[in-house]
């Protein structure tokens, strides 16, 4: 049973450090499209919502998918969440790419400030509950 318990926690630890790679990642990757300055008109090719319920209370997440013409005439298609919820498939939008990573694009405007907050919350919350987890995996009594 102690084993069992041992893998439980390190896959949730596992969890915890790759959501906040990913979450540093995406952060990266709009950072650098915003920074590289090269813009295009996009179309909202499609739009849905997700939603997933938490202690009874509905969590919907916007969902977009676009298409684009990179500036060297390369087609490119990218999702990204959170968008508007007025935003439907066939809108054209703005959005920023970089060169090296047109499907990284994003369509939320620059926001660098508020985006490194952001991050940097979350990642507060994660190591937060990695420092919880190892705490209780240290001081609990084995099985």
């Amino acid at each position: 049973m102690g084993a069992f318990f041992d893998i439980c926690m390190l896959v949730m630890l596992a969890i915890i450090v790759l959501s906040a790679v990913g979450l540093v990642r995406r952060t990266q990757q709009r950072r650098a499209a915003w920074a590289s300055g090269l813009t295009a008109e996009a179309r909202a090719v499609r739009a849905w919502v997700t939603t997933q319920m938490v202690d009874n209370v509905a969590r919907r997440t916007q969902w977009h998918e676009y298409d684009y013409t990179t500036r060297d005439g390369r087609a490119a298609r990218f999702r990204e969440s959170g968008g508007p919820r007025e935003r439907v498939t066939g809108d054209t939008v703005l959005v920023h790419y970089a060169l090296h990573e047109p499907d990284k694009a994003t369509a939320s405007a620059p926001q660098p400030g508020r985006d490194t907050a952001g991050t940097a919350v979350w990642l507060v919350i994660l190591a937060s509950l990695a420092v919880f987890l190892l705490y209780e995996w240290a001081t609990l009594p084995g099985f």
